[in-house]
């Protein structure tokens, strides 16, 4: 108990030292919510890393679908590492960074606003993103304040939680986007050396990895079909590799159009940051993604008769299980996880409050401000949105606690699936593609949040379906974020092919951005 709460006061001490440290580059708002444009590659990478994972994948998605799926359930984390890192940075790293610094956008939806000529576009932007990252938000508390259940027995989860609130809300309020791109960096590294301690640690209980594929392939599932299966756990791609292929989707594509992860592009520095980012946040996502779901593909394993229901899933729930698996770990150990999911969901947790407060401010009251606003009155309507983002996810969090509302993966995939569903089409062919247009955003817009809003009322009446497109896409909020992306990459080019077009002599300019000649080593470009 000493060391937790030795090595919970130092981390605790850093992070606010930190915070305090990052005031200075926290004086305008440019250097709030964007670091001034001049953050690095490491810090980039690992702040793109840790706003990615975070309790929500550690305890939720990690237990959920490594129950259901096994040590399948790594294709996850390998989809997350190659499709959510490298091929985000490929493709819209670069084209971020020049269009939204040309733009002299600083948010996502001042993207849509500036791009697209229409102000009204910036202003339903900011709205879904406010409302749509408070449910991501109370997830972050519901996975943390399980982990300290488990190691602090005795720490009621609403103290867990404001605990956790108050800390984000000084160091994120006193150095902005700074103070979370350092903080991130310390916490990445705790994550690395976390994750791969805890997964040896882990197989050690059953006799090491070859012990426990053995012990698991023992297991019997449940294919698609009906079917029985034995040994799925350990197969290639498990027993539901439909299902699976969901998951891969929407926690990996999904990132593509999610406002805090897009954001990290707005503020990297300068080439050698984009290539070097791109790298280093793939490898951080292979260890640290790839090592939480193939860690929770064993969980079948920790847990007894007693604490499997009828029904074959978890007594406590799919959140339950991760912290089952590692309540049998030294306290050492323990104490080690503690800080690893602290340090995974205090980072994510900024990013998401920073994105939040950003938005609301730049984008939405500043809007209504017709005698403008000074620099300093931002500021502090920035940190004033801080607090109130924060205490509303506490709260929420709170009361799903008490509620049963939902467990964590349910939370998080109205999140991703209203936002990506909504942003990530037309940001991503607003970067690339001229002919996008406005209809095609507000197609999108409707699109994304009507089937977030539709998958709601089914979760709420428990409604089911006959057909087996309705009944696969609607079975959970991680398919219906699924048909939310798929269907928005299909509506948008559809829709902006039928309706008027943006005036080329406004587009034409926005792309020019691209076209800057620049020069560089022959040993990085062959010359003509």
């Amino acid at each position: 108990m000493f060391l937790k709460i030795f090595l919970l006061v130092v981390f605790i001490a850093v992070t606010i030292a930190i915070g305090l440290y990052a005031r200075k580059h926290a004086t305008d708002v440019n250097g709030f919510v964007l670091g001034g444009r001049s953050v690095g590659p490491w810090l980039t990478a690992f702040a793109y890393g840790t706003s990615y994972f975070s309790a929500v994948i550690f305890v939720g998605y990690a237990g959920q679908f490594g129950w259901k799926y096994g040590v399948a359930s790594t294709w996850v984390g390998l989809g997350n590492a190659f499709l959510g890192s490298l091929l985000a940075w490929v493709v819209l790293g670069r084209r971020t960074r020049l269009m939204t610094q040309a733009l002299g956008s600083r948010t996502m939806p001042d993207f849509f606003g500036l791009r697209f000529q229409d102000r009204n576009l910036k202003l339903v932007a900011s709205i879904i993103t406010f409302v749509f990252l408070i449910p991501y938000t109370a997830s972050l508390f519901n996975g943390l304040s399980r982990l300290f259940n488990m190691a602090f027995p005795g720490i009621p989860y609403e103290a867990c939680v404001i605990a956790m609130a108050v800390l984000t809300g000084i160091y994120v309020v006193a150095g902005g986007y700074m103070a979370t791109a350092i903080n991130d960096f310390i916490q990445g590294l705790i994550m690395l050396i976390g994750i791969v301690a805890v997964i040896l640690a882990v197989l050690n209980v059953h006799g090491g990895f070859i012990s426990s594929l053995v012990e698991l392939s023992g297991m019997t599932a449940t294919a698609s079909n009906g079917q029985e299966m034995p040994g799925a756990f350990v197969s290639f791609f498990g027993p539901q590799p439909l299902m699976l292929l969901g998951v891969v989707i929407l926690t990996s594509l999904g990132t593509w159009g999610l406002p805090q992860m897009v954001g990290k592009f707005y503020a990297i520095r300068d080439e050698d940051a984009v290539r070097k980012g791109t790298i280093i946040s793939t490898a951080f996502a292979v260890v640290v993604a790839g090592g939480c779901y193939f860690l929770g593909g064993f969980g079948r394993l920790f847990l007894t008769g007693d604490q499997i229901t009828a029904a074959g899933t978890p007594v406590g729930g799919y959140d339950s299980v991760v912290p089952t698996m590692l309540s049998s770990l030294p306290d050492v150990l323990i104490a080690i996880v503690l800080i690893l999911v602290l340090s995974a969901s205090m980072s994510t947790l900024s990013s998401l409050v920073l994105t939040s407060s950003s938005t609301m401010t730049l984008d939405f009251i500043a809007q209504f401000r017709k005698d403008g606003m000074t620099e300093q009155k931002k500021l502090l309507i920035l940190r004033s949105f801080v607090i109130v983002f924060i205490v509303i996810s506490a709260a929420i969090a709170i009361f799903q606690y008490s509620s049963a509302v939902a467990f964590i993966a349910q939370l998080m995939g109205v999140s991703w699936g209203a936002l990506a569903g909504s942003f990530l089409a037309p940001f991503m062919y607003g970067l690339y593609w001229k002919r996008t247009t406005r209809g095609a955003v507000w197609a999108s817009y409707i699109f994304g949040v009507g089937v977030t809003i539709f998958e709601l009322w089914v979760l709420i009446s428990g409604a089911t379906f006959q057909g087996a497109f309705m009944n696969y896409f609607f079975s959970s909020p991680i398919n219906a974020g699924v048909l939310a992306m798929l269907g928005g990459l299909i509506i948008v080019p559809i829709v902006s092919l039928v309706t008027p077009k943006l005036d080329r002599r406004i587009v034409d300019p926005m792309f020019t951005c691209y076209d800057t000649k620049v020069v560089v080593r022959a040993a990085e470009n062959l010359a003509e």
